[in-house]
């Protein structure tokens, strides 16, 4: 098929991407907005080192009673970061906002365990939109790990757990994502690809013969042609 045939398929539907992209467009408008900008994010982040206390072993020739340690506090990185991100810790923190005027949803707090080496630390993040917010709330979670920490271990079958303050929560500014920059124009880009694609398939399961050489490549023979008015 020569270029010319394409863009007579193009010319004969051109309705079809030009309509479902401004309908997508539209609708994509109005639920993304994007010609205003989003609200400033403000994220604090706060590293933590989960440690195990060693087990009394009378007889140190069995194990190491400090490998066991270092081994069980890897494990309970993963545990822990379900503990931070669940309503029960929530409630414990909103509980010491409570003075302040300020409640934060459940799973507001995500945990994220810190890769190489460093199997025993947690880095948490909190995303708020009010920095001094934001800021009181790190320190309600912070208080509520370092006081609260047997109370919610102890759940998990281990109450010997230390849970130590690394870093303390700094809190910055977070920029608009690439996603955010980019949804809107993609998935206008996306209906008009989606509009050619179907237009050509129209073209595919259409039927009809429009042209003298159409009938020639099916082998009949032409005789003579009416032409348009």
């Amino acid at each position: 098929m020569e270029l010319r045939d394409y863009w007579r398929i193009v010319r004969r539907r051109w309705w079809i991407p030009v309509v479902l992209t401004v309908l997508v467009a539209g609708i994509s408008a109005a639920q993304l907005r994007p010609w205003q900008s989003p609200p400033p994010t403000y994220s604090a982040s706060l590293r933590l080192l989960v440690s195990v206390l060693p087990a009394v072993q009378t007889d140190a020739s069995l194990y190491d009673p400090r490998y066991y340690a270092w081994l069980t506090s890897e494990y309970l990185v993963d545990d822990f970061t379900e503990v931070v991100g669940s309503e029960l810790f929530a409630q414990g923190v909103n509980r010491r906002l409570a003075a302040q005027g300020i409640v934060i949803p459940t799973g507001l707090i995500q945990g994220s365990a810190a890769t190489g080496k460093q199997h025993r630390l947690i880095r948490l993040t909190l995303t708020w939109g009010d920095p001094e917010q934001l800021a009181a709330i790190a320190e309600a979670a912070v208080a509520e790990l370092a006081e609260k920490t047997p109370v919610y271990f102890q759940q998990l079958g281990t109450p010997d757990v230390q849970v130590t303050l690394l870093d303390s929560p700094s809190v910055s500014p977070v920029g608009v994502g690439l996603r955010q920059r980019l949804e809107w124009p993609l998935r206008v880009i996306l209906a008009l690809i989606a509009g050619v694609g179907l237009l050509f398939l129209l073209d595919y399961l259409d039927t009809s013969v429009r042209r003298s050489d159409e009938l020639e490549a099916m082998g009949l023979p032409v005789v003579g042609a009416i032409p348009k008015a």
